[in-house]
């Protein structure tokens, strides 16, 4: 059984896949590299079979219908056979340096007696055009070098999450708690970090500079103006979220510091949701906002409060100049949360 299984998820990837495919390569015999082929229209079914020919032992092509990032998420994890799981985007890449740092402790975790649930890295931003790089780090927050619990974890900055780049998941885990991401929908990730939470019980956070994730490609889904364009998505997934929380919340209200940390991550989304709706300036938008916080306050009135009448939830909802000035404070934190470009 390998240490850890990798799912790329590649639609039309053959400009840069190979970056990303040969970062991952350098881990050796341990690692699973599962290139999920998502019914594209280029070569990139074809390098995935290169690479498997090349590398039988670590490599897998996976071929399949057109559905989507969560679609092809899914059909990693299901033919995954490591014990651990992570996803590697095609146009992102890893230090090796900090790769070998990751499966040293993942294999020290395996020989111990503490079943790990999830570990966290830390990601650079590696945006185009930029000469230094923001590093996504977490030791403000997170015990660095132990095993630890819900009840360790301190307070995470406004914007600053645990993103698909920093975490990498016990694969039964993921399969035990049942999750699916949707087909043919973006900003899936988000429920990726958010559903298994309830179900985490082991935490392990290594301060090292592991995943780059690539900003500043044409047409990339977290460009401002493609999000807005796809803004029923978006908002798909915000109400899955709170759909999900609201399901879960006899389960994660037993652990308050889970229940704060998924509460605060569904307020950033649903910020980064009101003010791309705000910045569109349709009439039709601003009607959709107003139907979402609606649909907030019909689902758990007391989640509504907090998230209505919070900073963030507030400076999304005030009228006149004023309000507004407030909104673009609070879009400021959208931005350093998701780099929009």
């Amino acid at each position: 059984m390998k240490l850890l299984s990798i799912a790329i998820p590649s639609y039309n990837s053959e400009a840069y896949m190979r970056k990303c495919i040969d970062s991952l390569l350098t881990g050796g015999n341990d690692v699973e590299i599962l290139i999920v082929d998502d019914g594209s229209k280029d070569s990139t079914g074809a390098i995935a079979d290169e690479y498997q020919t090349k590398f039988p032992n670590i490599v897998k092509a996976i071929h399949k219908e057109n559905g989507g990032h969560g679609s092809a998420v899914n059909a990693g994890l299901e033919q995954a056979s490591g014990l651990y799981f992570k996803v590697v985007d095609s146009d992102d890449w890893v230090k090796e340096s900090a790769y070998q740092k990751i499966l040293a402790t993942l294999r020290e975790m395996v020989a111990g007696d503490t079943t790990l649930d999830m570990l966290i890295s830390n990601f650079v931003y590696e945006k185009e055009g930029e000469k230094k790089n923001k590093v996504m780090r977490y030791h403000h927050a997170l015990p660095v070098d132990k095993i630890f619990t819900w009840d360790e974890v301190k307070h995470f900055h406004k914007g600053q999450y645990i993103l698909m780049h920093s975490v990498i998941f016990r694969t039964r885990l993921l399969k035990e708690c049942g999750l699916k991401l949707p087909e043919h929908t973006f900003y899936v990730d988000n429920l990726f970090v958010f559903e298994p939470l309830p179900f985490v019980k082991t935490m392990y956070y290594l301060d090292v500079n592991f995943y780059r994730y690539y900003i500043g490609r044409e047409g990339q889904s977290v460009n401002e103006q493609v999000m807005i364009s796809r803004i029923d998505q978006q908002i798909k997934v915000n109400k899955i979220m709170l759909d999900y929380l609201v399901e879960k919340k006899a389960q994660v209200s037993k652990k308050r510091k889970l229940r704060n940390y998924m509460v605060n991550y569904l307020e950033i989304i649903t910020v980064i949701s009101s003010i791309l709706l705000i910045r569109s300036g349709t009439e039709e938008n601003l009607e959709k906002k107003k139907e979402l916080w609606e649909y907030i306050k019909q689902k758990d009135y007391l989640l509504y409060l907090r998230l209505r009448y919070g900073i963030m939830g507030n400076s999304m909802n005030l009228p006149g100049k004023g309000g507004r000035k407030i909104s673009v404070e609070a879009y400021k934190i959208c931005q350093r949360f998701f780099k929009f470009n």
